[in-house]
Order: C-alpha cells, then sequence, then structure tokens
C-alpha cells in the first residue's frame, strides 16, 4: 500500500452492544484488523467523537478492533458457548423442553461494564481534526456505511481534496425493495447514496448486481463515472478449517438459515414448509434452526415461532452464536438454507460453501454471483419446491445432496490476501 490509510472504526465501536457480528460487522471487523493491525505511519484510525469526525489515538483504536473480536467470542471454542451446547443438546433430542418458543441467545454479561471500562481507560475521546492532521493523499475508508446518511461528518473532506473518500457499499435494497425495511430507512439510504456522489472519490461493492445499481443510482446525482470496484467477501478462515464432524451433531437430520428474522428473508416460507413437513412425516421430520436475531417487521415469522404448536419440536430460534459455534452447526446441517427474496451478496452463502455444506438458496442475481454456480437454486415462492428439495436432502444416503455436494466440492471462493491485494490496488490507483 502506498498511500496511508485512515481507516473508520465509528460503527465497530458501537458493536459492543451486540451479542455477535452480523456480515457487515465481519466485514468492517476484517478490514479493521487488516488496515490497524499494527501502528505504522501509514495507518490512521478515525471515529465520530464529541467534535465529529476525529483521527483518534492508535491505543484507543487497537482496543476498540480487538476488544470487539474478544466480545464477540470469535476464538471460542464451541464447547464453551452456551447457545451451541443448548441448540446441540435441542438436536440430538437431550433437551426436550427447549421448543420453539423459547429462544435460545447467548448468555454474554459485562457489555455495559466493557464500555465504562474502555472511557475509563481513554475517556470521552475528542481526538484531532482529519482536515489538520492526515498527511497528504491520504485514503479515508469506510466499509459499514455509517454515518454515511449525515453529511455534516464528511465535510471536512471539502477542505481536503487530496485525501479520497472511498466507501463500500453494501447493496441498495432499502430504495430498490423498500416494502422490506422499516420506512424511515428509504429516506435514510437516499441520503447515504447523495453523500457518497458529494464527498465519495470511489466505491468498493460486492457483487456485478451492487455495481449496476449503484450506477444506475448515482448517474442523476452526476456521478455515473464513480470509480466501482466489485470484489467479492471472501469469508472468515475458521469456515474453511476441515475437521471431524462433531459426533453429537450426526444422529439427526437438521437444516440452518442464518439472518437476521426480517421480512426479505422469507423465514414465513420455511416455516409453513416445515409445518408441512411435520404433518406429513410427523416425528421423523427433519429439524430447523433459524441463527439469527429478531429485526423488524417480524410479526407474522414471531407469531409462528410462539404459538405453532406444529413445529414445536422441529424449529428452534437461536441468536448469539460465537462464529467457530456457528461453522461447527454448518458442518453437520444438511444444508444452509436461504429464500431470500433480496440480497445484495449473501455472506452465509459463501461460508456454507467454504465449509463444505450444500446450500438450497433462492434463485437470484445475488446468489447465482456469489455461490459461483454451486448452489441449487428455487423460486423463494415455490414453497412445494423447497419442500420437497429439503425433505430429499434430509433422506439418508441422499442422492440430491450427493450430487450438491459434488457442486459444492466445485467452490474455490477468494483469499484475504488476494482480496486485499486488489482493495490495496485500487485505494492507490485513485
Amino acid at each position: 500500500m502506498n498511500r496511508p490509510v485512515a481507516y473508520d472504526i465509528t460503527r465497530l465501536a458501537t458493536r459492543v452492544l451486540n451479542h455477535t457480528p452480523n456480515g457487515i460487522d465481519r466485514v468492517d471487523s476484517a478490514f479493521a484488523h487488516h488496515f490497524l493491525g499494527s501502528v505504522s505511519d501509514a495507518q490512521f484510525a478515525m471515529m465520530m467523537t464529541l467534535r465529529g469526525a476525529s483521527v483518534i489515538a492508535p491505543a484507543a483504536a487497537a482496543d476498540v478492533v480487538n476488544g470487539i473480536f474478544v466480545h464477540w467470542g470469535e476464538d471460542e471454542d464451541p464447547d464453551a458457548d452456551e447457545s451451541y451446547r443448548r441448540i446441540v443438546a435441542w438436536i440430538s433430542g437431550g433437551s426436550p423442553e427447549l421448543k420453539t418458543a423459547q429462544r435460545v441467545a447467548r448468555g454474554r454479561t459485562g457489555q455495559a461494564s466493557g464500555v465504562v471500562r474502555w472511557i475509563g481507560q481513554h475517556g470521552f475521546p475528542v481526538g484531532r481534526s482529519p482536515a489538520a492532521t492526515l498527511p497528504q493523499g491520504a485514503r479515508y475508508l469506510n466499509v459499514s456505511q455509517f454515518p454515511l446518511w449525515i453529511p455534516s461528518y464528511f465535510r471536512w473532506l471539502k477542505q481536503r481534496p487530496d485525501v479520497k473518500g472511498v466507501f463500500f457499499v453494501h447493496d441498495l435494497l432499502p430504495i430498490e425493495n423498500p416494502e422490506y425495511f422499516p420506512k424511515a430507512e428509504y429516506a435514510r439510504h437516499l441520503r447515504r447514496l447523495a453523500n457518497l456522489a458529494e464527498f465519495g472519490a470511489a466505491a468498493i461493492v460486492t457483487t456485478e448486481v451492487v455495481k449496476e445499481a449503484l450506477t444506475r443510482h448515482l448517474a442523476p446525482l452526476g456521478r455515473a463515472k464513480m470509480p466501482i470496484l466489485v470484489a467479492s467477501i471472501p469469508v472468515a478462515p475458521v469456515f474453511s478449517e476441515r475437521a471431524p464432524l462433531r459426533p453429537e451433531l450426526l444422529g439427526t437430520p437438521y437444516f440452518l438459515v442464518c439472518g437476521t428474522i426480517e421480512p426479505r428473508k422469507n423465514h414465513l416460507l420455511l416455516l409453513h414448509v416445515w409445518r408441512e413437513l411435520v404433518r406429513r412425516d410427523g416425528a421423523t421430520a427433519p429439524k430447523l434452526a433459524l441463527i439469527g436475531a429478531r429485526g423488524w417487521e417480524n410479526e407474522n415469522v414471531v407469531d409462528l415461532l410462539e404459538r405453532c404448536r406444529a413445529i414445536g419440536d422441529h424449529v428452534i430460534e437461536a441468536s448469539g452464536l460465537s462464529t467457530p459455534s456457528l461453522k461447527a452447526l454448518l458442518s453437520g446441517a444438511r444444508a444452509l438454507l436461504m429464500p431470500s427474496f433480496a440480497e445484495g451478496f449473501g455472506l452465509p452463502v459463501a461460508e456454507a460453501l467454504a465449509a463444505g455444506t450444500p446450500v438450497i438458496a433462492s434463485d437470484i442475481p445475488a446468489f447465482r454471483e456469489s455461490g459461483g454456480g454451486c448452489i441449487t437454486a428455487i423460486s423463494p415462492i415455490d414453497g412445494e419446491k423447497w419442500l420437497e428439495t429439503i425433505r430429499a436432502f434430509a433422506a439418508p444416503h441422499s442422492p440430491e445432496r450427493r450430487a450438491s455436494m459434488a457442486q459444492v466440492e466445485r467452490y474455490a471462493g477468494p483469499s484475504w490476501d488476494g482480496y486485499f491485494a486488489r482493495i490495496e490496488a485500487f485505494l492507490d490507483s485513485l
């Protein structure tokens, strides 16, 4: 990297109040570790402080980046993860009292004390002005889209035209599919785009699907020719590690679905499929673990989770899993299920394929691209086809699953070294 990089950790600093990372968090954390992994004259951390955008002390930035990683349990053995142990007990039939109505959530403590400790050590940071502090030709890098809807945070870039602002745009879904989001998110995402057009020198996206949408929306803002790098996201190394399957996961066929419980993830289809599976197959029906926190506008899904007796013994809702625990569950699953209506990338798809687990996913452009042609694709509205495919994959010695495994073996995702080499070359080229 020939240019100094100022990496923004504002959003990452807020994640001490979250049990585990979502997709954006994983990407943000990986970038932070790469660009702030060691103290050097070419690395700077930025953060929203009491004075707005500020360059903060390296020690404070390192404490945020490393502390969040530990807080999420990213290096924790699954056997030390309470949520993992309870899910395994439920899958194996050893804990029959865990019905769907009971939510399994990670038993973390000390989030508030972690915030107090950090403030006690570093104070409420004031930091230094980026306009006055950053060296000539630096690159400002924001990977989280936070707080891209607030123009005042980025006005310092106007004072320093030599500093190029580069923003990671994860998707345009709140604009292109507003029906799946809280009403206010449409206007907020429009402000993100307007600020990107005004303050951004370039953008990074994960798929050609997102690049096409971003280019289309930037054109009316006068930025149709903004440089945009398309780079597929690698997965955390733990997903590619091969280890013997845990024996406690081999007895009962089960499936996973990963993602926040929100309308576009289409959990409702899967719950209706499972009700029908139980009606047809009774106690021999496979099990389903919903891995993810509750999001917004999900009342129908929550009603089924909390009140549908038919699926009570066959569906469990869990949040707060550590990444190693998620990988362990993926490795033993018959498949990952992703029936989303819309996605910008779909990181769980790449994680499952890297772990050697088949993926049954919606036949949508983002999954076709991120899955590299290695997924079993079904329309997100074809409930009967989903039921038939899940039933087939659950069967012992399933030929359908064996054929899917052959697809998975062809999957070759990007490496982090190659990925960051592309990112750095792009930053240098601006």
